[in-house]
């Protein structure tokens, strides 16, 4: 039987929305089991009198890191509010003639994946303007089991790493909503609307539920997990893959020899996935920056071949590191911002990473710990066996 997801069971819940004025964060994620969009059925069945967009628009038709400005919503004329651009947060003013702010998006699983801090952002304004806020529940794709990675150092804090978890964390988007807002002192009024027939270990094609991108360059479930492995190549002078058909599935750079690099990679038995040798040319997929558009790049290609064995994280520290060590072009990336710090440093989650201070083993030692420190903290928000 499928499981149903929380937007699924909005008619249960019906007595939450009842005569209440309704905010609400989606994309186009927010749909039920019928396809059709929570903003319609919110719209068709309450009062929902404004929209919010996210990273990529209400719509999911931007690419990332594009900033957003206010506007109508076409399909139902309402004002679409932008918590991506100058503003990440709803302002009081904002809040104001609504009393519910409702979230319901598609996460990926990954720490620096932006929905998951819209979603506390949206708490912390809505615990200070006295407003209730509700998640519709909904899968982890990696499965909601699964913890791999460090706790996210504090002073490498950015909108891909607000607070102190792992970069697999191990939680529907419900539970860390759960977590946030007791663990993190949010406090305020929520209620999470769970899913019907969910097992933690379930990944996103056993549960029955219908996949929507939930942006550009995430098009498929595959790349949720190359995702949390090849994302912080973002951080160095290699294409991640985006401006191409597999995102996060490729990496490389015109200087790169692929079919050496494939070799040097396998070579390092990594469990459930095989390198092959790939050459690509990205094209444009941000109208200010992207890395060697129009060139082409020697890489390789990740082949997952058995989810349950593959580790992203340690696969992606360990091709960082073999990169590093056998191409003298690669470099990180410097700041983007004055007074920054390198993207490297956020998107791990610590700066010892882009410092060279410990071997893979070692690293993946203080990974081990932490994560495990983690899985004592988090089992205490869990919704799901």
């Amino acid at each position: 039987m499928a499981v149903k997801l929380g937007i699924d069971q909005l008619e249960k819940y019906s007595s939450v929305f009842a005569g209440k004025n309704i905010g609400l964060l989606t994309n186009c994620t927010g749909i039920n089991k019928d396809f059709e969009s929570t903003i319609d059925l919110i719209h068709k069945n309450f009062n929902l009198v404004k929209l919010f967009a996210p990273e990529h628009g209400v719509r999911g038709n931007l690419q990332a890191g594009i900033t957003l400005e206010g506007y109508d919503d076409e399909r139902t004329k309402l004002p679409v509010i932008s918590l991506y651009g100058a503003n990440r947060r709803p302002s009081p003013e904002n809040l104001a003639d609504i009393d519910i702010f409702a979230f319901d998006i598609q996460d990926v699983g990954s720490r620096f994946y932006t929905y998951l801090f819209s979603m506390a952002y949206i708490m912390q304004a809505c615990a200070n303007s006295g407003k209730k806020v509700v998640v519709f529940d909904r899968p982890n794709p990696l499965n909601a089991k699964d913890v791999e990675g460090n706790i996210l150092d504090l002073s490498c804090k950015s909108f891909i790493g607000l607070y102190p978890i792992p970069q697999r964390y191990g939680l529907t988007i419900g539970e860390c909503a759960k977590l946030f807002n007791t663990e993190y002192n949010i406090n305020c009024n929520l209620e999470v609307i769970p899913m019907e027939g969910y097992r933690r270990d379930m990944y996103f094609e056993e549960t029955g539920a219908n996949w929507v991108l939930p942006s550009p360059n995430i098009p498929t479930i595959d790349s949720c997990f190359a995702f949390n492995a090849t994302c912080i190549f973002e951080g160095t002078n290699l294409s991640e893959g985006r401006g191409t058909t597999k995102p996060f599935n490729f990496v490389g750079a015109p200087w790169i020899n692929g079919a050496h690099l494939e070799e040097s990679l396998n070579g390092l038995g990594l469990p459930g996935v095989k390198f092959r040798a790939h050459y690509f040319t990205p094209l444009m997929y941000h109208p200010k920056d992207g890395k060697h558009q129009g060139s082409l790049c020697g890489g390789v290609e990740l082949h997952i071949l058995d989810r349950r064995a593959f580790k992203p994280i340690k696969t992606g520290v360990s091709m960082l590191y073999t990169v590093r060590d056998l191409y003298p072009e690669f470099e990180y990336l410097p700041p983007y911002r004055e007074g920054g710090r390198p993207m490297m440093d956020y998107n791990t989650g610590n700066t010892y990473i882009r410092e060279g201070k410990y071997t893979v083993d070692e690293v993946m030692e203080i990974y081990a710990k932490e994560s495990m420190e983690f899985i004592n903290i988090k089992s205490k928000y869990h919704l799901y066996e």
